[in-house]
């Protein structure tokens, strides 16, 4: 007996010491499968004129220069819209990796637009697993031309726009992501009575790599009936995203003038049938303002 209770304690601390090591084991492998989030479905925070699924990283500026040439059916007399040109100019920051704010300005009826974009899922497999990526975009844009009739009483309101979406997507692999964004644009004046305030659309995007450096990408927008004059048309841009480094250039083709919602959404006149097209290009190039802080 006196040997027995000597060997019953070593087997039970033995016993014991090796099912703390198997829990400490299964803990650390539980650890192992973290969560993996799917990033560039799209080169930048912009598919063209649509945004896209990305946002701009926490602590960093983008600044953007966009151009519309004017149309190709111009002719040689001014150099197939070469001679004409429509500009926007902004800055995106990113507040944290999901929250964006922006401002910009365009030679598009002088407007002002500020935005914020907020990703509140995000594609991820491992641990947590999502099919899909998620944000909710709010604009308000401002025009500031003069009153084509000033003697009578105008509002300050009478300016104002507001874009409000939500784009959905998904990058289903290293080649292919594709987004929807339903959208509604108001308008608090319209021209006239048969034009409503509140315009309903459907955007569709997709982007097709092709290279490390070069994708191919498309959009629509699909404005519901009955909402805009005769006259007005879908808007429908093609381009390449090419990555250098530190700058994308977006080159593209499109029949939308304007650069933000309000215009190339509710205000699109071209057609592409009769090339109606204006060749135009997104310069992006970003800036560390605030380091990120790691651990």
């Amino acid at each position: 007996m006196k040997y027995l209770l000597p060997i019953l304690i070593t087997a039970l601390f033995t016993m014991g010491s090796q099912a703390q090591e198997d829990d400490l084991l299964s803990l650390l492998g539980e650890e192992e499968e973290t969560v993996e989030y799917v990033n560039a479905a799209f080169k930048t925070n912009r598919v063209i004129n649509l945004h896209s699924l990305e946002s701009t990283s926490a602590g960093v500026l983008d600044i953007k220069i966009s151009h519309r040439f004017g149309t190709l059916n111009r002719g040689a007399y001014e150099l197939f819209g070469l001679d004409n040109a429509t500009i926007r100019i902004g800055g995106d920051y990113g507040i944290t990796d999901q929250l964006t704010i922006g401002l910009g300005r365009s030679s598009f009826q002088k407007t002002y637009d500020g935005f914020v974009k907020y990703k509140f899922l995000r594609q991820s497999t491992g641990a947590k697993k999502m099919p899909l990526t998620a944000a909710f975009f709010a604009s308000t844009a401002l025009q500031t031309m003069k009153w084509q009739n000033p003697d009578r009483e105008n509002y300050f309101s009478s300016r104002l726009y507001y874009t409000f979406q939500m784009i959905v997507g998904r990058k289903f692999s290293e080649s292919f992501s594709l987004q929807l964004s339903p959208t509604v644009v108001h308008r608090n004046l319209v021209k006239t009575s048969a034009e409503s305030n509140d315009v309903f659309a459907l955007a569709a995007a997709g982007r097709i790599k092709i290279t490390k450096r070069l994708a191919l990408n498309a959009e629509y927008i699909y404005v519901l009936p009955d909402q805009l004059l005769p006259g007005f048309r879908n808007s429908l841009s093609v381009g390449f995203d090419i990555e250098t480094g530190g700058h994308v250039f977006q080159l593209h083709f499109t029949n939308s003038t304007s650069m933000i919602a309000p215009g190339f959404v509710a205000q699109t006149v071209e057609n592409w049938g009769d090339g109606g097209i204006h060749f135009g290009f997104n310069v992006s190039r970003v800036f560390t303002v605030v380091k990120p802080k790691f651990d």
